[in-house]
């Protein structure tokens, strides 16, 4: 049950930013220790796989906060961020952490269902983080992009920390982050209708 609240967690912080919860993994077992990656999974530890990560997430950080710029990058995310969750719910599952102190059960056995799960899990979140983002954009003619960017890469970090540390929290901040994206759509979706109503010949035009 830990192991696939952990898994959960870290797959969720996938889709939002692929690259804070692979790079807190390799780092947090390379230099500390309070991550013990498994055999299968110690490549993430690398320092030029970190190196990668690290320019990787500068290069998402500043993308995905300029309007337009954001929705390209969320077309190109939509097959990078499912891919990391599926290696960050493959590999959280069967690591050491403070809350994992022995890894095992099915979750944890290195097949192919943990990764296929963070891989689905990643996607669901990064669709509706991109949808939202898309209406949110439109609404506030992209002026909300860099707010809702960091707020983004705030609850990825937030994820990473529960999952690894506390993964009971995982599950109450997974609720959270759903329901933030729907009430999120439902007042971006209600702000371009009310400037329809004010500007219908720029609507038109949109």
């Amino acid at each position: 049950m830990i192991e696939a609240l952990t898994g959960t967690g870290l797959a969720a912080a996938a889709g939002l930013n692929a690259y804070i919860p692979m790079l807190a993994l390799g780092l947090l077992s390379r230099f500390t220790g309070a991550v013990s990656l498994p055999a299968g999974w110690t490549w993430l530890e690398n320092p030029w796989v970190l190196g990668i990560l690290g320019v990787l997430l500068v290069i998402e950080f500043v993308a995905d906060k300029v309007p337009a710029v954001d929705h390209v990058n969320d077309i190109v995310q939509t097959v990078v961020r499912p891919a990391a969750g599926g290696i960050v719910f493959g590999s959280g599952t069967a690591t050491e952490t403070p809350a994992i102190s022995d890894p095992g059960g099915f979750l944890a056995s290195g097949g192919w269902v943990p990764v296929a799960l963070g891989v689905v899990l990643a996607l669901t979140v990064h669709l509706g983080k991109a949808g939202t983002r898309a209406v949110a954009n439109t609404a506030t003619v992209g002026v909300a992009a860099p707010v809702l960017s960091t707020a983004e890469d705030v609850s990825s970090i937030a994820l990473v920390a529960a999952a690894i540390l506390l993964p009971a929290l995982v599950a109450v901040l997974v609720v959270a982050l759903a329901v933030g994206l729907v009430l999120l759509a439902r007042t971006a979706v209600r702000r371009r209708s009310k400037r329809r109503e004010r500007d219908p010949l720029r609507s038109a035009a949109d």
